[in-house]
C-alpha cells in the first residue's frame, strides 16, 4: 500500500509476517505534518494486524535517514495553537511506537537529525550503517528537543541526551551512537546492515507474538504517562517556534 502525500509518501508492505513502513520526502526525508500523521496511522494499523509479527521502520534513498521537522512547515506556523498541532504529530508517532505491541526495528541508512533521532530512539531495536551520524539541532532554531527528548533520554541516558541537546550544531558519529545505546548494531556497509536486518526480522517473525508483546510491555514500563507528557512538551515547542529568534534561525537554515 502506498499513501502518496504531496512531495512525499508513506509506503507499507507486508511479507511473511514482516511489515515494512517506509517514508520519503525530497528534502532529506524531512517530516511534514501529513507524513507524521500517516506514520502514526500505519504504525497503529500494523500493531493491530494479525498478519504482522514484526515492523521495520525505514526511509527511502541513499543519503539522510531523516532530517527531522519540515522547515517549510515550521516557518508557516503563526500561532502557538498551530505550533502545538504540528509538534503533536511527533508526539503521536512516538506514542504509537511505544504502545505498539509488535517490536519495531529501525533501519538507519544515513544521517539523523532532530525528530529523526527521536524515531530511532522510539524503535525497539536500531540497525545502522557507518556514516549514520546524529544531531539534535532544535536549540539551533530557538526551540529544544522537548517532544523527542523522553524517548532519546530513555534510550541513551540523561548525560548523553543533555550533551546532544546542548551542543545542537555538533554531529556525533556512529561509534558514539552505538556506545550510548541508540544503535543496537553498526555495520560497515548497507549490504551488511540489510543482511542483519533480514536475519533478525525473520527470526522475530517466527517467535511468539504473545511473548514479544509481554516483553515490549516490560521494556516500556514507566512511560504510561507519555500520552499526556509529550503533548505538554509539544505545547512548549509550539510556543517557542513562533518567536522572532526562531523565525530568523529557520530562514537562515533554509538559505543554506
Amino acid at each position: 500500500m502506498l499513501q502518496e502525500i504531496q512531495n512525499g509518501y508513506v509506503k507499507v508492505e507486508t511479507h511473511n509476517g514482516v511489515t515494512s513502513i517506509e517514508f520519503y520526502h525530497p528534502q532529506s526525508n524531512s517530516l511534514p505534518g501529513k507524513i507524521l500523521e500517516e506514520l502514526a496511522k500505519q504504525i497503529h494499523a500494523a500493531g493491530n494486524d494479525v498478519e504482522t509479527k514484526v515492523i521495520v521502520l525505514r526511509s527511502s534513498g541513499e543519503k539522510a535517514f531523516c532530517a527531522g521537522a519540515s522547515f517549510d512547515e515550521l516557518i508557516a506556523i503563526k500561532t502557538k495553537e498551530e505550533g502545538l498541532e504540528f509538534f503533536s504529530g511527533f508526539a503521536h508517532v512516538i506514542n504509537e511506537m511505544r504502545k505498539c505491541v509488535k517490536f519495531i526495528i529501525a533501519r538507519v541508512h544515513g544521517k539523523c537529525v532532530g525528530g529523526g533521532v527521536g524515531l530511532v530512539a522510539a524503535a525497539d531495536y536500531a540497525i545502522a550503517v557507518e556514516g549514520a551520524e546524529i544531531k539534535l539541532s532544535e536549540l539551533a532554531i530557538g526551540i529544544g528537543p522537548f517532544v523527542v527528548g523522553p524517548a532519546v533520554e530513555r534510550k541513551i541516558g540523561s548525560s548523553a541526551f543533555s550533551q546532544l541537546a546542548i551542543d545542537a550544531t555538533m554531529w556525533r558519529n556512529t561509534d558514539w551512537a552505538r556506545r550510548k545505546g541508540l544503535y543496537a548494531e553498526l555495520h560497515p556497509d548497507v549490504t551488511g546492515m540489510d543482511e542483519s536486518l533480514r536475519r533478525l526480522a525473520e527470526t522475530l517473525s517466527h517467535s511468539s507474538t504473545v511473548a514479544m508483546a509481554e516483553m515490549k510491555k516490560t521494556f516500556w514500563q514507566g512511560t504510561e504517562h507519555w500520552d499526556k507528557l509529550l503533548i505538554e512538551r509539544a505545547a512548549i515547542s509550539g510556543k517557542l517556534i513562533i518567536s522572532e529568534q526562531s523565525r530568523k534561525a529557520i530562514e537562515k537554515f533554509k538559505k543554506r
